[in-house]
C-alpha cells in the first residue's frame, strides 16, 4: 500500500530509516572509540572540543575530571549507546575528518536516494534530524557511495540546536526554524517514540520498518508504517 502525503517538507532520521543501524554500530562507533584519546589529548584547545568537554564533566558531576575520566565516560555512553549531546559531538568531529580523509564512506539503504532526488525535484525541501551531530550528518550525506548529496537538504538538526527526539517541543522548534507550520511537516523514522512526539507537535509521521533494525519488532504502534521509501508519494503542497 502506497502512503501519499501533501507537505511542504520531509524531515528524515538516519540510523534504521536512510541508513542500517549496524553500519553505525560496527563502522563509525569503533573508529570514534579508537581515536578518542588523541582527539583529546592533542585537540583540548579547540573550542568545538573543549566545550564538549566541559559538558562531559558537568553531566558526570567532575568538574576536575582529566582526559582519562573524560575518555571513560565517552566509552560508557557508546556502549549505552546513549544520546548524549558531547558524545556526538566529539563523534562528530572525528567521523567528519575520517570521511574527509577517504577512510568512511556513509551508507543508505537502495530505495532512499532515488526517492530523495524525486521529491526533491518536485520542490518538496528535505530536512535532517538525527541524534548525531549536524557536523556529522553534513559528513555522512557529503560522503555517500552516490557523491555528495547535500544539495538536496536545505537543513540539519540535531539534540543540541533543536533538542531531544521524544519531545514534542523539539518538533515545534524546528517548525518554527524552517518557517513552515506543523501540518505540513512529514517525519520519517524507525522510533516510535519520535514518530509519537512529531506527531503530537501536529506533523505527519510514518514510521519506516526494515528487516533486522532494533526497532522493527516493536512495531510503530499505531502509527502509519512503511517498508522502504517506495512505499511513500509525496507530492508539494500548493497552499
Amino acid at each position: 500500500m502506497t502512503l501519499r502525503h501533501t507537505v511542504d517538507a520531509v524531515v528524515l532520521d538516519i540510523e534504521g530509516t536512510t541508513s542500517a543501524t549496524g553500519f553505525v554500530v560496527d563502522v563509525l562507533y569503533p573508529y570514534a572509540r579508537s581515536r578518542f584519546a588523541a582527539l583529546l589529548s592533542e585537540r583540548s584547545g579547540d573550542p568545538e572540543v573543549a566545550r564538549a568537554v566541559a559538558q562531559v564533566r558537568e553531566a558526570i558531576g567532575e568538574p576536575g575530571a582529566d582526559a582519562v575520566r573524560v575518555e571513560k565516560a565517552l566509552n560508557a555512553w557508546l556502549d549505552e549507546d546513549r544520546k548524549a549531546t558531547p558524545l556526538k559531538t566529539l563523534q562528530g568531529v572525528i567521523w567528519t575528518e575520517g570521511f574527509a580523509r577517504g577512510d568512511l564512506v556513509s551508507h543508505f539503504y537502495d530505495d532512499v536516494v532515488p526517492q530523495l532526488r524525486t521529491w526533491h525535484s518536485s520542490g518538496v525541501r528535505l530536512y535532517v534530524y538525527s541524534s548525531g551531530s549536524v557536523a556529522a550528518q553534513r559528513a555522512w550525506f557529503t560522503n555517500s557511495p552516490e557523491g555528495d548529496l547535500t544539495s538536496l537538504l536545505s537543513g540539519f538538526y540535531d539534540t543540541e540546536n533543536a533538542g531531544p527526539k521524544q519531545e514534542a517541543e523539539s518538533y515545534r522548534r524546528i517548525s518554527g526554524s524552517t518557517g513552515i507550520e506543523p501540518a505540513k511537516l512529514l517525519f520519517l523514522s524507525d522510533r516510535p517514540g519520535e514518530l509519537d512526539a512529531a506527531r503530537a507537535a501536529g506533523w505527519h509521521a510514518v514510521g519506516i520498518r526494515r528487516p533486522g533494525e532494533p526497532y522493527f519488532e516493536q512495531g510503530v504502534g499505531d502509527q502509519a508504517a512503511a517498508g522502504t521509501f517506495d512505499e511513500i508519494t509525496v507530492s508539494r503542497s500548493t497552499s
